[in-house]
């Protein structure tokens, strides 16, 4: 089966494919259900194209799917152009209507059908195929058997299903309640996850079910108190609130007999550091279910997903659905913080570079230090005891270590335990004694470093290409899921 990962930006993509992704799927700006997601757009086609080549054999899947009106379908149009700069191997779609317009501007790209289109039966699989499509990603409403069925009654057609993420509690994920209380629509890619909110039932608990069919039933979200959400229930169930997450990392061998070509992770919005740790997991367990490796050297890749954002999970509606009928709220939490991205190795003489510079700022210092008059140096130098940081050292040789070029995204201290996470090893830990965080432009040792410092990580520990840098999050608890507002 072939492992799909989500890339809401260029940076997600190289992580996607680097960690294990056979393909990716990524969104253009205002034509994908994730306008949260950074999307692509400007020159990053050309950044694309050298993915492509860096990891050759990978594939590369574009998300049309919202639903289209007139004005939609002429901004494509009039953006033909910029989007044939991209390397595309196939568009997934909902709306029909571009069926002829991908088919006559992209002969080479296939279709894939929207899970928004919500297909779940073997004769709409026939009606698609006959229209040019080539994949299904399947309603997240099937079942394996049916998923089994569908194959046997048309084996020439691919089918794609998701095995992990988020799950929207409505039918195909058409849901109106974002639309409704934040006037931001899901079907235009802007859900605000209302469905997660903490709500009140508004009832006398002996009247429910009378009430639950007259209309008079509301919800109440708890920082919206003026604001009533009515319900109905119908003859058979209906959930209201956030589904669970889906996660069928256990069960891979039951979706590939159910004759699935492809299986898909949910996450265009979630973090580098997401989309590197369960796209790594899922490679791993597809490695034991090819027999590439033991579940033995799996299970500690597959652990780590207890390590990334994720609420509680199920199998979703693939076995019955009275696990996809239980619902949860609350937002997502994570034990780790991604703290940097390791770029690049610097070569020999970038290396050699920051220590000359080192060398010219201490001599520079030293002969500032020298012109003073006495007095102003001595209390220059009570400030720099009372102030170390105002007077950094310069970085020192040391034998074996490596400087790396890195990308700061959150809070590094230098007295901080961090970790190192690669594609094929699970982490490395590293005391604050194994590295050091240096200035490039003088060689000065800093002492902490956040998103958009220029930094150069210097550390006895060999990284791989795509490592990441976590730290664990001092405020987390096990089983407390904290609110970081909406």
């Amino acid at each position: 089966m072939e492992l799909l990962s989500p890339a809401g930006n260029v940076e997600k993509l190289y992580y996607a494919y680097a960690y294990g992704a056979d393909a990716a799927y990524i969104g253009l700006k205002k034509f994908s259900l994730r306008v949260k997601a950074d999307n692509f757009y400007d020159d990053e086609y050309k950044r694309v194209h050298e993915l492509k080549e860096r990891f050759p054999g990978k594939k590369l899947h574009c998300a049309l799917n919202i639903s289209f009106h007139n004005a939609d379908i002429d901004n494509f149009i009039s953006n033909l152009d910029y989007f044939k700069k991209y390397p595309i191997d196939a568009f997934i779609i909902q709306d029909i209507g571009l069926v002829s317009i991908l088919q006559t501007h992209f002969p080479n790209a296939a279709l894939h059908l929207s899970t928004q289109a919500s297909c779940v039966n073997r004769e709409a699989v026939k009606m698609y195929r006959s229209m040019g499509f080539s994949r299904i990603v399947l309603g997240r409403e099937i079942t394996l058997k049916e998923i089994r069925e569908i194959k046997d009654a048309v084996p020439d057609m691919e089918l794609e299903a998701f095995c992990h993420g988020a799950m929207c509690i409505a039918y195909a994920g058409r849901c109106i309640m974002s639309a409704y209380l934040t006037g931001r629509s899901a079907q235009s890619g802007a859900c605000s996850h209302s469905c997660r909110w903490d709500y009140d039932v508004l009832a006398d608990s002996s009247k429910v079910k009378e009430l639950s069919q007259s209309g008079a039933l509301v919800l109440r979200e708890k920082k919206r108190a003026g604001e009533f959400y009515p319900v109905f229930e119908g003859d058979d169930f209906t959930a209201v609130l956030s589904s669970k997450d889906l996660r069928m990392i256990e069960h891979l061998k039951d979706m590939r007999d159910s004759g699935l070509d492809s299986i898909k992770i949910e996450g265009r919005m979630k973090s580098v550091y997401y989309v590197a740790l369960v796209t790594r997991a899922y490679r791993k367990a597809l490695d034991v279910l090819d027999g590439k490796i033991s579940g033995e050297e799996a299970r500690p890749f597959v652990e780590e997903l207890e390590n990334v954002s994720h609420r509680e999970s199920g199998t979703g509606f693939y076995y019955n659905r009275s696990d996809a009928d239980v619902t949860v709220s609350g937002a997502t939490d994570s034990r780790y913080v991604l703290s940097a991205e390791v770029d690049a190795l610097l070569s020999d003489d970038e290396e050699r570079a920051i220590f000359e510079a080192a060398k010219l700022y201490d001599e520079s210092k030293r002969a500032e230090m020298d012109s003073m008059h006495p007095a102003k140096r001595a209390a220059l130098i009570k400030d720099y005891e009372m102030h170390p940081e105002k007077n950094p050292p310069i970085v020192k040789k040391y034998t074996d270590w490596k400087m790396y070029k890195i990308t700061a995204l959150n809070m590094i201290r230098s007295r901080d335990k961090i970790e190192f996470v690669f594609p094929d090893v699970v982490s490395v830990k590293a005391d604050p004694e194994d590295w050091l965080m240096i200035n490039p432009e003088n060689g000065t040792i800093m002492s902490w470093v956040c998103d958009s410092h220029d930094c150069v990580l210097y550390t006895k520990h060999s990284l791989q290409d795509g490592a990441l840098i976590r730290i664990e999050d001092p405020d987390y608890r096990p089983g407390v899921v904290r609110d970081f507002g909406r």
